[in-house]
């Protein structure tokens, strides 16, 4: 009997010891294969993680094409993928301005990063405080500022998996060798427009970080967000300063409905000033996917483009 139990506690002891064992490799195997789960907003920010993260990341995008950030209200199905994220990536800067109070409850459960945080609060452009927003949040049109950008995405994943921290530096060190020629790039293109013609009108005040950066006038008929609306003395001043400057062209966005911008070229028509539509640009969102457009290198590079062809 007593040889019979200690049989049975030494075969019970070794399947123990083999289920533990096998649990044990599922464990290191599973945690070595799996990718991180990132949920991003704008499309920039998701095409950068991709970038940086690599085969490491599993990344969905909120945002798509064509998409207002400004105006967005996230879905029951948005809140899932926030909440089954294990990192989440923002621009801040009050740009996703429904979804503030989201970021912050999320906070409080896993990293969430507002991109715009590494940027130093001295080179940004003012906001509109009527439309709560401090800062200008289209820090993405200067390249620059998306340098910046990219050390905070790679910064963040790196603290959460610091396993392969070597792998997401070397991807970031390529991404952003990428965005120092593309800003060199954008700054030859812009100085080939003669210096008159450098006049730069949207829908909505979204270049501003451009402008600045590149040395372009920038006038939007809509303030900084889209949620603020243009009114009449808007259509007239924006209408008067074309026909006065003699301004060719004016562009719409992909994200914002073009019927105001009509309605100041039709104004400046029958002052007997004729102006075209310079072409198309990506403002808040970047363009479908698959295409050059929509990656955030393509999509600057199609803005310059579409700009300098029109300006030129």
């Amino acid at each position: 009997m007593i040889k019979r139990l200690i049989i049975s506690m030494v075969t019970l002891s070794l399947v123990i010891s083999t289920m533990t064992a096998c649990s044990g490799k599922e464990a290191t195997k599973k945690n070595s294969d799996e990718k991180i789960n990132v949920t991003a907003t704008i499309g920039m920010i998701t095409d950068v993680v991709k970038e940086v993260g690599g085969e490491y990341v599993k990344v969905v995008g909120l945002m798509g094409s064509g998409v207002d950030p400004h105006l967005y209200k996230a879905s029951q199905g948005d809140i899932k993928k926030l909440d089954q994220a294990d990192i989440i990536f923002y621009n801040g800067l009050h740009l996703e301005g429904k979804m503030v109070e989201i970021f912050e409850r999320m906070a409080k459960k896993k990293p969430t990063i507002a991109v715009a945080d590494n940027i130093d609060r001295t080179s940004l452009r003012l906001g509109d405080e009527k439309m709560g927003t401090e800062y200008d949040p289209h820090i993405w049109f200067n390249v620059a500022h998306w340098m910046n950008a990219t050390e905070s995405i790679r910064d963040s994943l790196i603290e959460f998996d610091p396993s392969h921290k070597e792998d997401y530096q070397e991807n970031a060190e390529k991404y952003l060798k990428q965005l120092e020629e593309l800003d060199h790039e954008v700054r030859e293109k812009v100085a080939s427009i003669p210096e008159e013609g450098r006049v730069l009108v949207t829908a909505h005040d979204a270049f501003g970080y451009f402008g600045d950066a590149y040395g372009i006038k920038v006038m939007g008929l809509q303030g900084i967000s889209t949620a603020s609306e243009a009114g009449t003395k808007d259509l007239i001043d924006l209408r008067d300063y074309l026909v006065e400057n003699k301004i060719k062209a004016v562009f719409i966005e992909s994200s914002v409905p073009r019927k105001a911008i009509d309605a100041v070229i039709q104004g400046a028509r029958e002052k007997g000033h004729n102006v075209e539509i310079g072409g198309e640009l990506f403002s808040d969102a970047m363009g479908e996917a698959a295409t050059p457009e929509g990656s955030y290198i393509g999509m600057v590079r199609h803005n310059v483009n579409t700009i300098v062809n029109a300006l030129k």
